[in-house]
């Protein structure tokens, strides 16, 4: 009996140790958890068991004990019964953390969607797929490859998704996971922001050389200078901290921002643009802050994305969540199931022409594509890239759209194919320049 009670001090005393020394962060991780858990299981229709056993099974974010509750859609976490978060789903908009500011908002508008009948096999229309043998793929070689990536329980990859010549000539996914089931994408979705920008820019409402704060800094404000550019190519000389494992600039504005537009834009300038390279969440979200000042309404602004883009080519599963003020959470926050993300891959292939429809312009592709200075040739505009050979057996052309845990929409001109992958683990350059190796040499 005294020993249990030796364990149970030592136990207790061990918690309150823990506490002390990562009390900050604990609001970090029971966000974390609670705003996982909400989508998950109101956009993904997940089990919240699974999502807690598996999805939360990461460093820190497994101390968190997550409950829901479906009576007003929400979902709660605390670690050992501390710093308690709440998180609520509003069916179009997605899952938000609450705070001292909640009731101050409404969540009366939503998105307008227009989905129509489907009558079209993919990539046009989600009624099934072209069954047609293309003779120069070797399908049995694929599906070996697919079983084998997917096989490898350390890589936690859920779903692999190979196109080509608009067809799906590879697909697999894991138990629990199907053709139906969104996926977060997390910054892949700065990809799909950035081609809001396409859009406005083809529509003759906007061009790169937009100057964002004028008008609202002084003259002499260094941030003058800085430029719509700029900020596609993350190097607008503001300061940002990327760092998931402390409270930083990027875990400050996802889990206890109100209003995650401004966290960049309230940063000092550390450099002139151009003279760094800087990859930041933060101007993800200042982009999606300006998108919103671009029209006159918030539901104008709320319909945007969807009616000239998302619905527009039929990735109806893909929601793109907002923060407490009703901003698109533009870095992190847009879900859509496999397919729809490769229809996002296919109509870069296409240069921004959907089955005759035109979305943005080709010279759109150029600009996205060419390497931002200071990148070493891996980033564009919003987008990653080959362009110096880090994948060193993959051609210089492939672009993609990349998230964390591993999410990729690659996109391979010479080679006319899109792959997708998700999963809940990173993959290594040398890993995904393997698998896309096996993948490629399936066609000849």
């Amino acid at each position: 009996m005294k020993k249990i009670k030796w364990l149970l001090g030592f136990l207790l005393i061990g918690i309150l140790v823990f506490a002390y020394l990562n009390y900050p962060k604990l609001n970090l991780i029971s966000g974390y958890a609670s705003k996982n858990m909400a989508s998950s299981v109101y956009i993904a229709h997940r089990d919240a068991q699974e999502v807690e056993k598996v999805d939360h099974d990461m460093p820190l974010i497994k101390l968190a004990g997550s409950k829901v509750e479906p009576s007003d859609q929400s979902a709660t976490a605390s670690v050992f019964g501390l710093m308690k978060r709440k998180a609520v789903y509003k069916e179009g908009v997605g899952a938000v953390l609450t705070n001292g500011e909640y009731k101050k908002h409404n969540f009366d508008l939503v998105p307008h969607r227009s989905k129509k009948m489907d009558t079209l096999p993919f990539p046009y229309g989600n009624n099934g797929v072209i069954d047609t043998i293309l003779e120069n793929v070797d399908y049995k070689k694929l599906e070996n490859v697919l079983n084998e990536a997917m096989a490898d329980s350390l890589q936690r990859t859920r779903s692999l998704l190979v196109v080509y010549k608009d067809q799906i000539v590879g697909e697999k996914y894991i138990d629990g996971f199907s053709k139906d089931t969104p996926i977060l994408g997390w910054s892949m979705t700065k990809s799909i922001l950035a081609t809001c920008y396409g859009i406005l820019e083809y529509q003759g409402k906007i061009n790169m050389d937009y100057l964002p704060f004028k008008g609202e800094v002084s003259e002499k404000d260094p941030k003058m200078n800085i430029t719509l550019n700029h900020l596609l190519r993350m190097q607008s000389g503001l300061a940002w901290e990327e760092d998931y494992f402390k409270i930083s600039d990027v875990t400050q504005m996802l889990f206890l921002d109100s209003d995650m537009t401004k966290a960049q834009a309230d940063n000092e300038v550390i450099a002139a643009p151009t003279e760094i390279w800087n990859y930041s969440s933060g101007t993800s979200n200042l982009l999606s802050g300006i998108l919103r000042k671009q029209f006159s309404s918030h539901q104008e602004y709320l319909d945007f994305p969807y009616r000239q883009f998302i619905d527009r080519i039929g990735m109806y599963s893909m929601l793109i969540e907002t923060d407490l003020e009703g901003n698109f959470v533009g870095s992190s926050y847009g879900w859509a199931n496999t397919r729809d993300w490769a229809k996002f891959g296919l109509l870069y292939l296409h240069k921004g022409d959907w089955n005759g429809d035109r979305l943005f312009s080709e010279e759109w592709v150029d600009y996205i594509t060419k390497p931002t200075v200071h990148s070493n040739g891996t980033y564009g505009a919003h987008f990653w890239l080959n362009a110096e050979g880090k994948y060193p057996d993959l051609p210089k052309d492939i672009y993609s759209a990349n998230g964390f845990q591993g999410q990729r929409v690659f996109i391979i001109p010479s080679k006319d194919m899109v792959v997708v992958r998700t999963g809940l683990k990173e993959q290594s350059d040398e890993q995904f320049n393997s698998l896309l190796k096996k993948i490629l040499e399936t066609v000849h």
